[in-house]
């Protein structure tokens, strides 16, 4: 497989970061593009934009793109920019957002202290993911492993955790995938969105994953109201949001939708709802503070019920 090796380092005084090709055979010539550093918001997407606007035009050339975001806390700006840039969106797709995590250090950065306003960047990173490669699993005890594990589950349990040493990962379970693709959340575990346990109401932790799913039709003026609040209120707080949703009035059409913090994706699903099929809605909120019960009582009130038509 051909790659393209995107490095963005957000350190001031580096001015130059190259974009590499990565061949097969490690003899193999590298092509080399520089980008000029700067605030990822700003100067590092518009050199983003511009660098893989030019290697459009190279597509056979190679099979997919890897961004390394090292030092990066937040890869919403890079999602963003791909998702709404017609020179993005037109020739390039989110396949997946992996995050190398250290198994032996991991845990003392997730429980660092930051001061006021500021943000823990080893939980965003965790919480933006879809696969974390858990690496160094050789440097820690069974029991200090599983320990993590069940603390990144707490996290993000949407994310798929693949254990790694020496950062030596399966790559068909990284490249090629579309774990990014709306539609995903049907892959979660179905337990994820089962009620939680009492004894876990009291979770400490500042990040954490909340799935909600009930039956029903939603009414659509209701759900679209819902969420405009909810992102207007919350939406710094909400780093990954997905849904799988059935609306009052739309036939079989089945419903999809993903956010990154305020930006959302919405529309129908590849598959309409087959006949007999149980019209579940299904959520997956990830980001800091979730009240699951306040969520699910939101959520609930935005199903269709027939005294609605005499209300319109």
């Amino acid at each position: 497989m051909q790659l393209l090796y995107v490095a963005i380092i957000s350190t001031q005084n580096i001015q130059y970061q190259p974009i590499h090709t990565v061949a097969e055979s490690l003899d193999a010539p590298e092509d080399l593009i520089t980008m000029d550093n700067g605030c990822v918001c700003c100067s590092v997407r518009g050199d983003l934009v511009r660098t893989l606007g030019q290697l459009a035009s190279r597509r056979k050339d190679f099979d997919a793109i890897l961004l390394e975001t090292t030092g990066l806390a937040d890869p919403a700006p890079i999602v963003y920019t791909v998702q709404t840039n017609p020179k993005m969106s037109d020739n390039y797709r989110i396949d997946s957002i992996v995050c190398l995590a250290d198994c032996k250090h991991l845990a003392a950065h997730l429980d660092e202290v930051k001061p006021e306003n500021a943000v823990n960047e080893a939980l965003q990173q965790v919480a933006f993911a879809d696969k974390i490669l858990l690496n160094k699993i050789d440097l820690v005890s069974p029991e200090e492993k599983k320990a993590l594990e069940d603390r990144l589950r707490t996290i993000n349990k949407f994310a798929t955790v693949i254990e790694t040493e020496r950062s030596r990962a399966p790559l068909e379970k990284i490249l090629g995938i579309n774990s990014f693709n709306m539609e995903s959340i049907l892959s979660v575990d179905p337990n994820f969105f089962d009620e939680e346990d009492t004894k876990k109401e009291h979770n400490l932790e500042l990040v954490q994953s909340v799935g909600i799913k009930f039956e029903g039709n939603l009414h659509a003026q209701y759900f679209n109201m819902f969420m405009m609040d909810l992102l207007r209120e919350r939406a710094a707080d909400l780093y990954r949001t997905k849904g799988v949703l059935s609306f009052h009035g739309q036939g079989d059409v089945k419903f999809v939708f993903q956010g990154v913090h305020e930006q959302i994706n919405f529309g129908p699903a590849q598959n309409p709802w087959k006949e007999g099929e149980v019209r579940e809605n299904k959520f997956v909120f990830i980001g800091k503070n979730l009240d699951r019960k306040e969520l699910t009582t939101s959520l609930m009130e935005c199903v269709y019920k027939e005294d609605d038509e005499k209300k319109a």
